[in-house]
């Protein structure tokens, strides 16, 4: 979930017509998408899962919903807050307009370890509305680059956290949160010792079954380069782990 813009708006647009198009498709990118700094997929790659998703914060800018819900996207996580007093711009305006488009969509918070998770948890849902039909929750746990917050806590004080943070939030939204991480977070944290958790991982430069062997993983980001129709920007590309059946019972478990 980094917000790294690498161009201009109408560069990405030029790219995703030729990745889309007339140019060459990047090895292992599904079909509908593009990548403007795409790794060179082998074995099982990101274009061999049927559900993709994106997602998205301020960093993106003004998204055309309409557009991407027609253009191979079947789910959207949208950044809404961040430690206990950062609430994303845009959230709003990609909530409710995610929701025109009849996307399935959920929110995420970003942790800050300078706040408690009482704080954070609080925060966030004084930011994101319980609604039916919604994607659950996402804690997005990654080291941060914060001046006002440099430290590094301990493995068992992250954990426990989490778990607070996860309590509250599920009690709240009737769903447990989907937890997302980076490859050094989760092994330098021992995220796996969560219990009952769903894990979105992060791994831009081979399959999670190769970088977090061993451990069980729902949903893929497998770039942070991404192009997609009516996100003028580049933009997280996210596989589910699953058949579309599979995701169609995801979604009827898992949702609010």
């Amino acid at each position: 979930m980094r917000g790294w813009i690498r161009g201009l708006a109408v560069i990405a647009v030029a790219a995703i017509v030729a990745a889309c198009g007339g140019g060459q498709h990047p090895q292992g990118i599904p079909p509908q998408f593009g990548d403007a700094a795409p790794h060179p997929w082998y074995g099982r790659t990101p274009a061999g899962y049927e559900v993709h998703g994106i997602d998205v914060s301020r960093w993106q800018g003004n998204i055309d919903w309409y557009g991407v819900a027609s253009g191979g996207v079947s789910f959207a996580w949208i950044k809404a807050t961040e430690g206990g007093d950062v609430a994303d711009p845009m959230f709003r305006a990609n909530w409710e307009g995610a929701r025109r488009a009849g996307l399935p969509r959920g929110a995420y918070h970003f942790y800050y370890f300078c706040r408690t998770a009482q704080e954070q948890a609080a925060w966030f849902i004084q930011n994101v509305p319980a609604e039916r039909g919604a994607l659950p929750p996402v804690l997005d746990m990654e080291w941060t680059r914060s001046r006002n917050c440099p430290g590094r806590p301990s493995p068992e004080w992250i954990r426990t956290e989490a778990q607070i943070f996860m309590a509250i939030i599920t009690q709240h939204y009737g769903t447990r949160p989907v937890v997302y991480t980076t490859v050094d977070f989760f092994r330098e944290n021992e995220m796996w010792r969560l219990n009952g958790v769903e894990f979105w991982l992060r791994s831009v430069a081979g399959h999670p079954d190769q970088v977090y062997p061993g451990h069980d993983w729902t949903f893929w980001q497998y770039t942070g380069t991404g192009l997609a129709r009516g996100v003028s920007r580049e933009v997280d590309l996210n596989a589910f782990g699953g058949s579309r059946q599979q995701w169609s019972r995801w979604l009827a478990r898992r949702s609010q």
